[in-house]
């Protein structure tokens, strides 16, 4: 008569086993292993197991030897199965792989999966295989910008040095202005968020106008200071600059990272620097705009607040938007920078290089 082998596993191995089967995301298979895996450590026969998990006691045998032979290895991966190799793919991977990353179709900009099997004379699934295989998704694509600033490395280390080691008895503050921001009145009511359905609003608008947000983030603490305005020229800009000063203390030197748009750089904003030296100015590389943490928070309030409303007016948006603010500076939460400059210079250096490469193809 067979005997089931006995299974022992140690506290580590417990911890792990008990992970997987309870997991919400592990595959449905290594669940069913690791219950098994947990009921035989417990002494539990074969049978027993099979009935409580709904399986074939011949799968628990399986895999409850797998375990006692090669632990938890054993049990992760399926095992390498017999039979023939898959020659076809082999033959017609690297023409996939060459065509997909080096050609394009003759009326596109990009290769599908069916496209592909046309011109190679397979079918789309033997495509996707390949596609999966080597991580290749044409259908899919990002943005990139290297700053040709000839300041780069000196506005980098500073600005990043500002996050990482703020100066003593001073504020850091990053600012900026969030401009044409719409007012957009949907023409019909949305459709409320229901089980089994997302919630939907129609695809057509009204425009009642625009805002400009002028908002600086502190960034010690996480606090918002923001108005509104109609316009985002230097008197706007120079006004912002006023409402800063008067809500910081008078006695801490403040330290504004900018972008380099040119009302920033206006003679009269310049000449309203020099009779408030306790300001002092840093501007981001050209092209940097992810080097400006209040970006961030820009974007946060486009997710959370703009994006999916309606507004009938231009006075409704602004006043959904100081709301916002009112509401984030009772419990502010900052942005921590962590990334240091070297690292981000490697990084653009790789990418330089990569850039190059393709540009003297």
């Amino acid at each position: 008569m067979r005997i089931a082998p006995k299974v022992t596993v140690t506290d580590q191995q417990r911890q792990t086993l008990e992970r997987w089967a309870r997991g919400r995301s592990t595959p449905v298979r290594l669940m069913q292993r690791a219950g098994i895996v947990l009921g035989a450590a417990e002494g539990q026969q074969n049978r027993t197991i099979a009935a409580e998990l709904g399986l074939d006691p011949g799968l628990v045998c399986r895999w409850r030897t797998r375990f006692a032979e090669h632990g938890l290895p054993g049990i992760e991966k399926d095992a390498p199965r017999s039979g023939r190799k898959a020659t076809a793919r082999a033959a017609i991977a690297a023409r996939i792989v060459k065509m997909t990353t080096q050609e394009r179709p003759p009326d596109a900009t990009h290769w599908s999966t069916r496209t592909l099997a046309a011109a190679l004379g397979t079918n789309d699934s033997m495509v996707r295989r390949v596609w999966a295989d080597n991580n290749l998704k044409p259908h899919l694509w990002r943005t990139f910008k290297l700053s040709n600033d000839p300041q780069f490395v000196e506005k980098l280390v500073d600005v990043v040095g500002l996050y990482l080691n703020p100066p003593e008895h001073a504020l850091v503050l990053c600012a900026d202005e969030k401009s044409q921001i719409q007012a957009l009145d949907r023409t019909q009511p949305g459709l409320p968020l229901k089980k089994g359905r997302c919630g939907t609003w129609t695809h057509d608008y009204k425009r009642n106008g625009t805002t400009t947000l002028f908002a600086a983030l502190e960034l010690a603490e996480g606090k918002l200071i923001g108005t509104c305005m109609s316009r985002h020229r230097h008197q706007e800009w120079i006004k912002f600059l006023n409402l800063i000063d008067t809500e910081t203390p008078a006695n801490l030197a403040v330290h504004l990272i900018l972008d380099n748009y040119h009302t920033h750089k206006h003679p009269k904003v310049k000449r309203w620097l020099a009779k408030h030296p306790r300001f002092h100015v840093h501007f981001i590389p050209t092209s940097s705009s992810w080097l400006n943490l209040i970006e961030r928070w820009f974007r946060e309030i486009t997710d959370k607040r703009i994006r999916r409303d309606s507004f009938g007016s231009v006075r409704q948006l602004i006043e959904v938007i100081m709301d916002y603010i009112a509401y984030h500076n009772q419990n502010p939460k900052t942005f921590v920078w962590t990334a240091k400059a070297e690292d981000i210079l490697e990084k653009v250096r790789r990418a330089r290089a990569a850039l190059n490469n393709v540009q003297s193809e």
